[in-house]
């Protein structure tokens, strides 16, 4: 749903993975389903992204629920753009939390190239310590199938 002025916008996903790798995903495990919510807006003048996961965890024949929570905030300055992210999921399977916070930057080297980098830090015992990261964003000049816009 497309938010105007104060209202929000929201989104729904749904993601069932029909083949998942044996080695574990870091802090929050390996999900056979997943739905999330996903809440953006702006507050003066700052964007803001607020997610609601829902997981299942499985391990054998035992399945639980995993729960999670993040709200991240960015702000341009100048080109780049700063974002801070808290994060938090539950360990069902562990039986703790993992909770954690990421910053970035990132620039636009063009309008279809960004450049991104950051670091994210655990915060629990059951969390991963430090965590780096760099990447880039290129969105591809033509549609990949048929969608075509008229305009």
């Amino acid at each position: 749903m497309p938010g105007e002025g104060h209202k929000p916008t929201v989104s729904l996903s749904y993601i069932r993975r029909l083949y998942a790798s044996p080695a574990p995903e870091l802090d929050i495990g390996t999900f056979k389903n997943s739905a999330l919510i996903l809440v953006s807006g702006d507050l003066a003048g700052f964007p803001f992204d607020s997610n609601g996961i829902f997981s299942e965890q499985t391990k054998g024949i035992i399945r639980r629920g995993q729960f999670g929570q993040t709200l991240s905030i960015s702000h341009p300055l100048g080109r780049l753009t700063v974002a801070g992210e808290l994060w938090h999921f539950t360990q069902p399977l562990t039986s703790r939390n993992a909770v954690g916070n990421l910053w970035a930057v990132s620039y636009p080297v063009r309008k279809n190239l960004v450049l991104d980098a950051g670091f994210d830090h655990g915060l629990t015992s059951s969390s991963t310590h430090w965590e780096g990261f760099a990447d880039f964003t290129y969105p591809l000049p033509h549609r990949l199938w048929g969608f075509h816009d008229p305009k």
